[in-house]
């Protein structure tokens, strides 16, 4: 059982590491670089990375967080080394938080945007793009991006614990086990 909850608590490490930088990178570097580009650019661009990130290896990573976090918790709950627990529920909840944040608050800004349709036929590029309220998709996606960085850095402490209980365990292991052999050696 404990190779299933160290797979697990790898798999939960790594896809929310990978979750924390797609939010990241659209605080630091997308948004702020669609924020000075005229109305037309921003609409078409926009629609264009939303509609390329919904993909099968987004999907994987966005849903995969949630559930790999939530199960490593669940394998956890009667484990003997409980250390981890309150750190994976920790990201378990941050990373939670950050999914109803999604559904609720920036998927239904990214289905307005795209609702508007092809920048080319738009007459009113720039109420669309005041209909989006950017502002309010950054300010929500800077809460996911420090959230999922935090619950990034709850199971990475997380797996420095479970190296720290698996090294401690080979070292009882190793320690009972030399006696008996020095006692095999002696009877010999």
């Amino acid at each position: 059982m404990e190779h299933v909850r160290t797979a697990a608590l790898i798999v939960s490490t790594l896809t929310m590491g990978l979750a924390a930088g797609v939010f990241g990178i659209y605080a630091n570097a997308i948004m702020p670089g669609l924020r000075d580009t005229d109305d037309r650019t921003f609409v078409g661009a926009f629609q264009s990375i939303d509609e390329a990130i919904v993909n099968p290896l987004f999907m994987s990573v966005f849903v995969g967080a949630l559930l790999a976090t939530g199960l490593t918790a669940g394998l956890h709950l009667g484990a003997d080394e409980r250390s981890r627990l309150p750190w994976l529920l920790a990201a378990f909840l941050l990373y939670l938080a950050v999914f109803v944040i999604t559904i609720g608050i920036n998927v239904p800004l990214n289905d307005d945007i795209k609702a508007a349709g092809d920048p080319d036929r738009i007459r009113d590029l720039a109420a669309v793009r005041e209909q989006f309220d950017e502002e309010r998709w950054v300010r929500w996606n800077v809460v996911r991006a420090v959230a999922t960085a935090v619950a990034f850095g709850c199971l990475t402490w997380a797996l420095v614990l479970h190296g720290r209980a698996t090294t401690s365990s080979e070292t009882a292991s190793e320690a009972v086990s030399i006696p008996a052999v020095e006692e095999a050696r002696t009877a010999s």
